[in-house]
Order: structure tokens, then sequence, then C-alpha cells
């Protein structure tokens, strides 16, 4: 499985990517791990006996998070997010990784990797965790603003496949998000999409509300990428302030500090539940090969887990299922 990184990518770079990647490759020797960045930079953090399933593409150039996207993607020709998916385009990497600049990797993806045929908009789609600790995809979480019914309806199929292969979820419950439950609720497009996915070969389970979402009782969560970026930092935002809010209050006095003491495995259990290193980046759905962009702050152990959950799609063959499955649901479209 070979897999290409952009080591330069992300507050963090390089250091947290190049130990994620040694941690990723001393655990999985089937993996072919190529980074892309300044090499010298890059050896800093190999460690003393590099892996053998590591190597480097040496490059100078690299794009940063106050880059305009599209100008960066054609003018910085030899970055190393430029580098990494021009990896996969050209059949030497099966998959492609960055914590850099989001609009920057989405837009390598669409003019670099390309879209799978018949997908009209791809859709960014991270994991968000839930009060059981499993976690549910969100979907889109910012790649298109504004979006028509038929995107929303792609975004369903491609969420429950990735749902199933990846996460291992059987038969995954599929939603809307919405502001009511009822099937008649929202705006035209959220009733037209609700129309759509009732009739689409999931497992569509009706809308869900903003304050339901994180319950556990959904597997893929489908909106549009404005509301869905909204929600997204919502849900995030919402979890910092939480976390403030237990840790002043723990701090008040010192009984509080007594109970903190005794609750302290329990409050480390709860805050891992909710880290967005264990749930992996955010996968580019609707790409013509797995593109995932992790956190831009990842330290190594996100960058780790971002490699496995690409591994995983690019061995359950994601991108060919869903590009299956979208062109019989073209074909019956055609039919009917």
């Amino acid at each position: 499985m070979r897999i290409a990184i952009d080591a330069m990518g992300g507050d963090h770079a390089p250091e947290e990517i190049v130990k994620g990647a040694v941690l990723a490759a001393a655990e999985d020797e089937s993996l072919e791990l190529t980074l892309v960045g300044d090499q010298s930079k890059i050896e800093k953090h190999l460690g003393e006996i590099r892996p053998a399933n590591i190597r480097i593409i040496h490059t100078e150039e690299y794009i940063t998070a106050d880059d305009e996207p599209v100008r960066a993607i054609r003018r910085k020709k030899q970055s190393s997010l430029v580098l990494t998916a021009q990896e996969v385009k050209e059949g030497r990497a099966d998959a492609c990784i960055s914590a850099g600049n989001t609009g920057a990797l989405m837009t390598a993806g669409l003019m670099i990797v390309g879209r799978i045929k018949g997908i009209e908009r791809p859709a960014l789609a991270p994991t968000l965790p839930t009060m059981d600790g499993k976690g549910f995809v969100l979907l889109d979480a910012g790649s298109n603003i504004d979006a028509k019914a038929s995107h929303l309806l792609q975004y369903g199929v491609m969420g429950s496949i990735y749902a199933e292969k990846v996460r291992g979820i059987e038969n995954p419950r599929v939603a809307l998000l919405n502001v009511g439950t009822e099937a008649g609720k929202g705006n035209e497009l959220t009733k037209k999409t609700f129309e759509l996915l009732s009739k689409a070969p999931i497992n569509f389970v009706g809308n869900v509300e903003g304050r339901d979402f994180l319950s556990g009782d959904y597997d893929v969560v489908v909106t549009d990428g404005f509301s869905g970026n909204i929600a997204l930092k919502t849900t995030e935002g919402a979890a910092m302030m939480f976390f403030s809010i237990i840790k002043k209050a723990f701090l008040k006095n010192m009984k509080t500090k007594l109970a903190a003491g005794m609750m302290k495995p329990e409050l480390k259990e709860l805050k891992a539940s909710m880290e967005y290193a264990e749930y992996g980046g955010a996968a580019l759905f609707g790409l013509a090969a797995p593109v995932v962009k992790a956190h831009g702050s990842s330290n190594a152990r996100a960058i780790q887990v971002a490699i496995q959950q690409t591994k995983q799609m690019a061995e359950n063959n994601v991108t060919k299922v869903i590009q299956e499955t979208i062109q019989g649901m073209n074909t019956d479209e055609e039919e009917a």
C-alpha cells in the first residue's frame, strides 16, 4: 500500500508529520510511505534507525495556510502538496494525505487527482465523536458552500459506502441534517434531498436536528457545505468550552482539586473519547483516489491514525465501489 504524505503541511510540520509516519511504518511493514518535503528537515525527525519503508521526495517549496488555493496550486508546481498529489496521479502512490491548506488540497484533488466519473461535486467528510464513542461521518463539511439536492444524494451514498467499508458498520444509518425531524420540514433543498435519499440504495433513516446528531443514533449525516462547516465549527467550539468550564470548576478550591485528582482517569477517558486524533482525517469523497485531509494541528498520533484510515480506504476499494454505485444509480434513472 503506497501512500504519499505532504510532510510540510500542518501547524506542526514537519516534525509531527514525520513522527506519525514513522509510527505507522513501524507498525505496518506492508506500507510504503513517501514523505514529500525538505529532506534535511525531514531527516531530523526520522530517528536513528530510518524505517526501510519510508522514502523522501525532496522539495523546498511548500504551500502556506495563507496562500490562495487555486493560485498556489497553479504557481507552486514544486510545492510539497502538489508533488504529493502528483504521486497519485502518476500511479506511484495509491493515496495521499496532507494536514496543510484545506482549500489547496481540495483544489489539488480536483485539478491533479481528478474526480470519479459521475460525481458532480466532491465532499469533505470528517468523523465526529458521539456519546457512545463510535463517531459518525459528516458530509459535506465545507468543500462546496452551495449545493444541489443531487449533490447531497451522492454525499449520502458515498458516506454510506465509507461507513461500511472503512468503519466496518453494517447497514449504516444515514440521516439528513434539518431544522426538524418531520419529512416535510426544511427549505426546498432539504425537502428535495429527503425525497431523493428516500429512494437511494442506502439505509436512510430521515431527518436529524443539530442537537441530536452527536447522540450515536446515526452513522452518516448529510448536509450542504455551508451548514456542515457551521455544524463542525460549532461542535468544536462547544467541546472546547465544555472542557474549559470543567477545568475551571475543578480548580476552584482545594475540595474540587481533590475531586479532580480522584476522577483523573475518568476525565482522561472522557477527553480521549472526544479527541480528533483518534478519528483520523477528513476524507475527500468523490475523487479518483483516496485523498485525506488531516487536522491542521495534528500530532504524530493523529497522522498515524490518518495513515491507517487512508490504507483502509485504498484496500477496500472505496473509490471503485462509489463509482460503480453511482453509475448503477445513473443507469437506473436513464432506464426509468
